[in-house]
Formats: structure tokens, C-alpha cells, sequence
């Protein structure tokens, strides 16, 4: 372990690499809270997935159009705000039929992006960085968006506490207190959007889907108050980050990949030692 913190003070690219997964950390227990107080981790899902058909058309444009502007972060980013505004509408209006069309988007947005990869001339390095991801490749610019991210998300959740704890606990209640409940809905389906695009950017879908959900759900163990939620969600999310960067190091294993089996890992022994204490 001290060869790791030896190496953050000569390697630029894993001292990077650390403040890209504690920004990543801090993002995705904010959002993540509400992930997992409203039961939409399968939704999170379907977005994070659906934005394969956005780069894949973006990259599609680039190689064959010369449309230089249409990146793949684009597309991904486009492509997650229409789910989720498409999958907020189905929610509020065809509430019987919200799972199946959910399951269908999840899958057509990535058929969608597989068939524009195959008629994309060239190695697509792009597309391979946001699916698998890589910690050793963020840059600069992506830990700035990160802690921008951050800090955006910080001050929408201040400003709307009261409004987004009514709406994750009772919808009903808050239409009768006068709360734009829709309006709301779909804002905070948008900023998941954004967010999974943003970690996606840096970490890849496999990794953020898994700090999205396992540390809010681990802090959901031992919090009772989104106030309290969100804070230790984050202190677990800097620890499965840090743990895992420092583990593959010493491993020689890909940093995303260990930071998901670290978070499995601990997962699994918090629901173990719930139920002990349940018994």
C-alpha cells in the first residue's frame, strides 16, 4: 500500500485517476440517494444503456458525414435526456406499462448503437472507453466536469430538498401540497441522465451503474434521513473508489473492474451482517 501513494506523487495519470473517481464518488451519492430511496435503479439502468445508440449515431456522423461536432459524448448525452424524459412520460401517464417499456428502450438503445458501430468504418477506441472504461484515461477536463457536476448537483438537491423528499416518499401527498410533482419528476430523471453520461464519460456503464446504487444502497442500511443518506453514501463511495484504485494497483487489475468487486464484496458482507442483527 505505500508503493501506491508513492506512485500518486510521480504518476500524473493515477493521481488523475483518483480525483476522477472521488468526484465520481461525491456525483454519485447525491444522485444515487434518490436513486435508491425511489426504486428507479432499473431506470438508471435503461438510460445508461440507451446512450450506446446516441454515440454510436454521433460517431457514425463524424466518420462518414465529416459532421466533426456530433461527438460520441454528445449523442450519449442527448440520447439519455430523451429517455429519460420518455421513460418520466410513460411513468406518469401509462403507469401499468412502465416496466416492459423500460426493458425495451434498454434494449433498442443498445441495438440501435450496435447497428451504427457496424456501419462505422475504423477501430471505434471511443465506444470501447465508455462501455468498459477506464479511470487511467480521464483527463484534466473530465474531473473539472466531474467536480462541476458535483457541485451543481449539491446546490439543485439544497434548493429542492423538501420538494424531492416529498416526491420520493409520496407523490400523492405532494400534488395535494401543491408540489409540480411531474415537473419534478422529470428533473430528476435529467439529472441522472446527465450524471450516468458524465460518469460513464470516465468510469464506463459497468462501473457507474455500480457507484450509482451500492453505496446509497449500503448507506440505506444505517440511515434513516436523506440527510444523513447522502453524506455516508458519499464516505462509502470514496472508499470503494480509493480501495479499489489502490487494490488494482498492487493487483495490476483494471482499476473499474476492482472497484466493482470491491463495492460487491462489501455489499454482500453489510446484508450479511444485517441479517445477523435482525436475528
Amino acid at each position: 500500500m505505500i508503493s501506491f501513494f508513492q506512485a500518486l506523487k510521480i504518476n500524473p495519470l493515477l493521481s488523475t485517476a483518483l480525483w476522477a473517481a472521488i468526484a465520481a464518488a461525491i456525483s454519485s451519492g447525491v444522485i444515487g440517494t434518490y436513486v435508491v430511496i425511489k426504486r428507479i435503479v432499473f431506470i438508471s439502468g435503461s438510460i445508461a444503456h440507451s446512450v450506446l445508440g446516441g454515440m454510436g449515431f454521433c460517431l457514425w456522423l463524424q466518420r462518414v458525414w465529416g459532421v466533426t461536432w456530433a461527438t460520441p459524448l454528445l449523442g450519449a448525452l442527448v440520447a439519455a435526456i430523451l429517455s429519460a424524459i420518455l421513460i418520466g412520460w410513460i411513468h406518469l401517464y401509462y403507469r401499468q406499462r412502465e416496466d416492459a417499456v423500460i426493458a425495451t428502450l434498454w434494449s433498442v438503445g443498445m441495438a440501435v448503437g450496435v447497428i451504427f458501430i457496424a456501419q462505422t468504418p475504423g477501430f471505434n477506441v471511443e465506444l470501447t472507453s465508455f462501455l468498459l472504461g477506464n479511470l487511467l484515461w480521464a483527463s484534466h477536463a473530465d474531473v473539472t466536469l466531474l467536480f462541476c457536476l458535483d457541485g451543481f448537483l449539491l446546490l439543485a438537491v439544497i434548493a429542492l430538498r423538501k420538494q424531492l423528499l416529498l416526491l420520493c416518499f409520496d407523490e400523492q401527498q405532494a400534488t395535494l401540497q401543491g408540489v409540480p410533482v411531474r415537473f419534478l419528476y422529470l428533473l430528476l430523471l435529467t439529472l441522472i441522465a446527465i450524471s450516468v453520461v458524465l460518469l460513464i464519460q470516465v468510469v464506463g456503464i459497468i462501473l457507474a451503474l455500480t457507484i450509482l446504487t451500492l453505496p446509497s444502497t449500503i448507506a440505506g442500511l444505517y440511515a434513516r434521513r436523506i440527510s444523513t443518506m447522502i453524506p455516508l453514501a458519499i464516505a462509502i463511495g470514496l472508499l470503494f473508489n480509493i480501495g479499489g484504485i489502490a487494490l488494482s494497483y498492487q493487483l495490476d487489475w483494471p482499476p473499474g473492474a476492482t472497484i466493482t468487486l470491491v463495492a460487491a464484496f462489501c455489499y454482500l458482507c453489510c446484508l450479511l451482517a444485517a441479517r445477523k442483527q435482525v436475528k
